[in-house]
C-alpha cells in the first residue's frame, strides 16, 4: 500500500531534483536568482491563483456584480442573498478580481519562462501523477476570472470576446483530458491505481468550471458534454481514492490541505448545473449537499470527540 502513496510522497522532491541547465561563469546575481527560481517554481503555485480566482467568483456573486447577466441562475442566486447582496460595496469584487489577475499574470509569466528555459522539468511534471493535475489549474483559473469579470472590463452582452476567450482557455483543458485520460484507458486500471491521488479532483473542478462557463454563453450542449466527462471522473476518481487512500497520515504534511478538494468537485458540480439548467434544481440541492456532507466529515474528524 505504501507504493500508492510513493508519487505523493516524493512530488516535491522529484520536481526539484530535476537537473538544472548549467549556467555561464558571467551569470549575474539577478540571471543566477532567477534561474534558481525557475528551477523551484512548479506547476502547483497555480493553487494561490486558483483559490484567488475562486473567492472573486464568490464575491462578484455576494456583491450583486452580476445584475446585469441574463442568467436565471445568477438571478436566483442575488435574490437568495438578499439584504447581504445590498450592503457590500462592489468595490470590493473589483479589488479582489484585479489581485487574482495580478498573481495569475505573475504565475503564468513564471511558468512560460519555465516552459522556456526549463523544458525537460515541464514534460517530467506532465508525466508525474500528481504534477500533471496541477497543469489544469491555470486554465480553470482564467476561466473562473473570465465569470467574474467586472462588467465594466468586460460587458456581459460582449459574446464575441467572451467566446473567443473561452475558446481559448477551454482548449488546454480539453487536451488535457484527452492525454490524460487516454493513458488510463490504453495503459489499464493499473495506470489509475497507481496514479490515483486527491489533487486529481482539480481536473475534475476544471472540468466543471469550462462547463459552466460554456452554460453562460449559451452554449448548452457543449456545457452538457464537459459536465459528464467530469461526473464520470469524479465517480471513479472518488471510489478509486476510497479503496485505497490510507488517510491524511499517508500523505506528507504540505499535501494535506489537498483532502478538502474532496468536497470542492461536488460543490462546483452544483454551481455547473445550476448555471445549465438555468435553476437551482433537485439535483443542484443533491450536489450541495454532498459537498456539504464531504466537508463535515473531513472538519468533525479532527474534533477531539471523534478523533
Amino acid at each position: 500500500m505504501e507504493t500508492c502513496h510513493r508519487p505523493l510522497q516524493l512530488f516535491h522532491g522529484h520536481l526539484h531534483s530535476l537537473p538544472a541547465a548549467a549556467d555561464a561563469p558571467s551569470t549575474t546575481a539577478f540571471e543566477a536568482g532567477f534561474s534558481s527560481i525557475l528551477t523551484q517554481f512548479d506547476a502547483g503555485y497555480f493553487r494561490i491563483s486558483l483559490s484567488l480566482c475562486g473567492q472573486a467568483l464568490l464575491w462578484r456573486t455576494l456583491c450583486g456584480a452580476g445584475d446585469e447577466l441574463s442568467s436565471p441562475d445568477a438571478q436566483v442566486q442575488l435574490r437568495a442573498l438578499g439584504a447581504l447582496a445590498r450592503h457590500l460595496p462592489p468595490a470590493a469584487s473589483v479589488l479582489l478580481w484585479s489581485l487574482a489577475l495580478l498573481s495569475l499574470l505573475a504565475l503564468t509569466a513564471l511558468y512560460a519562462s519555465r516552459c522556456l528555459l526549463r523544458l525537460a522539468a515541464v514534460r517530467a511534471e506532465f508525466r508525474h501523477g500528481v504534477a500533471v493535475n496541477y497543469l489544469f489549474a491555470p486554465w480553470a483559473s482564467w476561466l473562473l476570472l473570465l465569470q467574474s469579470a467586472p462588467p465594466s472590463l468586460l460587458r456581459p452582452d460582449a459574446a464575441a470576446p467572451r467566446r473567443a476567450l473561452w475558446c481559448a482557455f477551454a482548449a488546454p483543458v480539453l487536451a488535457l483530458d484527452v492525454t490524460v485520460y487516454g493513458q488510463w484507458l490504453t495503459e489499464g486500471r493499473t495506470a489509475l491505481s497507481m496514479a490515483a491521488n486527491p489533487t486529481g479532483h482539480i481536473t475534475v473542478v476544471a472540468n466543471l468550471v469550462t462547463a459552466r462557463a460554456a452554460a453562460e454563453l449559451g452554449w448548452r450542449e457543449g456545457a452538457v458534454a464537459v459536465f459528464a466527462v467530469a461526473v464520470a471522473h469524479y465517480a471513479v476518481l472518488f471510489v478509486t481514492l476510497y479503496q485505497r487512500l490510507l488517510g491524511t497520515d499517508a500523505l506528507p504534511a504540505t499535501l494535506r490541505p489537498v483532502f478538502f478538494l474532496f468536497f470542492a468537485a461536488p460543490s462546483m458540480a452544483s454551481l455547473a448545473w445550476g448555471a445549465i439548467s438555468s435553476s437551482f434544481d433537485t439535483a443542484c440541492k443533491m450536489l450541495f449537499f454532498l459537498s456539504l456532507f464531504l466537508f463535515a466529515s473531513l472538519v468533525m474528524k479532527k474534533l477531539p470527540f471523534f478523533s
